[in-house]
């Protein structure tokens, strides 16, 4: 069978008459779900993960952020002036990866 659009957009047509009344064999919450009326007794968990993710999202919009400081630190580093203790970054690395077990 040669795919092409007609053949695309008729196949896409069967998909959707034969799926177009699946919520309401199920039970009907389907359209319960898009307006979320389904009450109480829905319950998501998230994975460890996604959970992660949640929180770093939370942090990256949190505004507690100092502007002046990042634009003091951004000057040091294109100047090439900013100078770091590359020693004591290891052993802060160390001891916070240590300090985990």
């Amino acid at each position: 069978m040669k795919v092409d659009s007609k053949n695309v957009s008729q196949n896409l047509g069967i998909h959707q008459s034969k799926t177009k009344g699946l919520g309401k064999d199920i039970g009907g919450d389907s359209d319960k779900v898009s307006k979320g009326e389904l009450g109480s007794s829905a319950k998501v968990d998230l994975s460890s993960r996604a959970q992660a993710m949640q929180k770093a999202k939370e942090i990256a919009s949190d505004s507690s952020i100092d502007e002046a400081k990042v634009a003091r630190l951004q000057k040091l580093i294109d100047a090439g002036e900013y100078k770091t203790d590359a020693s004591a970054i290891a052993d802060r690395l160390v001891d916070e990866h240590l300090s985990t077990f």
